[in-house]
Protein backbone atom coordinates (compact mmCIF):
# COMPACT_ATOMS: atom_id res chain seq x y z
CA UNK A 1 0.00 0.00 0.00
CA UNK A 2 1.47 3.36 -1.03
CA UNK A 3 1.64 6.02 1.65
CA UNK A 4 2.94 9.56 1.91
CA UNK A 5 6.21 8.27 3.44
CA UNK A 6 8.11 5.26 2.08
CA UNK A 7 9.22 4.53 5.66
CA UNK A 8 5.58 3.91 6.65
CA UNK A 9 5.25 1.34 3.86
CA UNK A 10 7.73 -0.85 5.73
CA UNK A 11 5.24 -1.46 8.53
CA UNK A 12 3.02 -3.90 6.60
CA UNK A 13 5.70 -6.15 5.07
CA UNK A 14 6.64 -9.70 6.06
CA UNK A 15 9.43 -9.54 8.61
CA UNK A 16 12.63 -11.59 8.86
CA UNK A 17 15.18 -11.69 11.68
CA UNK A 18 18.58 -10.08 11.16
CA UNK A 19 21.34 -9.27 13.64
CA UNK A 20 22.72 -5.74 13.89
CA UNK A 21 25.47 -4.86 16.35
CA UNK A 22 24.64 -7.86 18.53
CA UNK A 23 20.88 -7.45 18.70
CA UNK A 24 18.13 -9.13 16.71
CA UNK A 25 15.86 -6.94 14.62
CA UNK A 26 12.81 -8.02 12.64
CA UNK A 27 13.04 -6.14 9.35
CA UNK A 28 10.82 -6.22 6.25
CA UNK A 29 11.97 -8.95 3.87
CA UNK A 30 13.34 -7.46 0.63
CA UNK A 31 13.22 -3.85 1.87
CA UNK A 32 16.07 -1.41 1.43
CA UNK A 33 18.44 -2.19 4.32
CA UNK A 34 19.31 1.43 5.13
CA UNK A 35 15.64 2.46 5.22
CA UNK A 36 14.69 -0.58 7.29
CA UNK A 37 17.45 0.06 9.85
CA UNK A 38 16.48 3.73 10.12
CA UNK A 39 12.82 2.77 10.59
CA UNK A 40 13.89 0.29 13.31
CA UNK A 41 15.57 3.13 15.22
CA UNK A 42 19.22 2.59 14.28
CA UNK A 43 20.84 6.03 14.28
CA UNK A 44 24.53 5.17 13.90
CA UNK A 45 25.65 2.85 11.10
CA UNK A 46 29.42 3.36 11.48
CA UNK A 47 32.08 5.61 12.97
CA UNK A 48 34.74 7.42 10.94
CA UNK A 49 38.25 5.98 11.09
CA UNK A 50 39.95 9.29 11.89
CA UNK A 51 37.76 11.02 14.49
CA UNK A 52 35.30 8.28 15.44
CA UNK A 53 32.38 10.54 14.49
CA UNK A 54 29.07 8.72 14.02
CA UNK A 55 27.69 8.30 10.50
CA UNK A 56 24.34 7.24 9.04
CA UNK A 57 22.70 7.30 5.59
CA UNK A 58 22.80 10.64 3.84
CA UNK A 59 22.05 10.33 0.12
CA UNK A 60 20.21 6.95 0.04
CA UNK A 61 21.42 6.37 -3.54
CA UNK A 62 24.94 4.98 -3.17
CA UNK A 63 26.94 8.16 -3.79
CA UNK A 64 28.15 9.17 -0.32
CA UNK A 65 29.20 5.90 1.40
CA UNK A 66 28.01 7.18 4.81
CA UNK A 67 25.83 4.08 5.31
CA UNK A 68 28.63 1.52 5.18
CA UNK A 69 27.98 -1.58 7.28
CA UNK A 70 29.63 -4.98 7.47
CA UNK A 71 27.27 -7.69 6.22
CA UNK A 72 28.33 -11.30 6.73
CA UNK A 73 31.97 -10.16 6.86
CA UNK A 74 31.89 -7.87 3.80
CA UNK A 75 31.68 -4.06 3.99
CA UNK A 76 28.78 -2.81 1.85
CA UNK A 77 26.52 0.20 1.42
CA UNK A 78 23.28 -0.41 3.32
CA UNK A 79 21.33 1.79 0.88
CA UNK A 80 22.29 -0.50 -2.01
CA UNK A 81 21.37 -3.74 -0.20
CA UNK A 82 18.07 -5.54 0.32
CA UNK A 83 17.09 -7.15 3.63
CA UNK A 84 17.27 -10.93 3.66
CA UNK A 85 16.71 -13.41 6.46
CA UNK A 86 19.67 -14.21 8.69
CA UNK A 87 21.92 -11.28 7.80
CA UNK A 88 24.73 -10.63 10.29
CA UNK A 89 25.29 -6.88 10.26
CA UNK A 90 27.83 -4.92 12.27
CA UNK A 91 29.53 -1.57 12.20
CA UNK A 92 32.64 -1.81 9.96
CA UNK A 93 35.93 -2.32 11.72
CA UNK A 94 34.21 -2.03 15.10
CA UNK A 95 36.23 -4.81 16.73
CA UNK A 96 39.48 -3.51 15.17
CA UNK A 97 38.90 -0.07 16.69
CA UNK A 98 38.24 -1.59 20.11
CA UNK A 99 41.41 -3.70 19.83
CA UNK A 100 43.47 -0.58 19.01
CA UNK A 101 42.20 1.21 22.12
CA UNK A 102 43.17 -1.57 24.53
Amino acid sequence: MKTVSPFLELEDDDRVPVRFAGRTLDLPDGANLAAALLAAGVQVFRHTAVSGAPRAPFCMMGACFECLVEIDGVVRQACMTDVREGMEISRPHESEAEDAIE
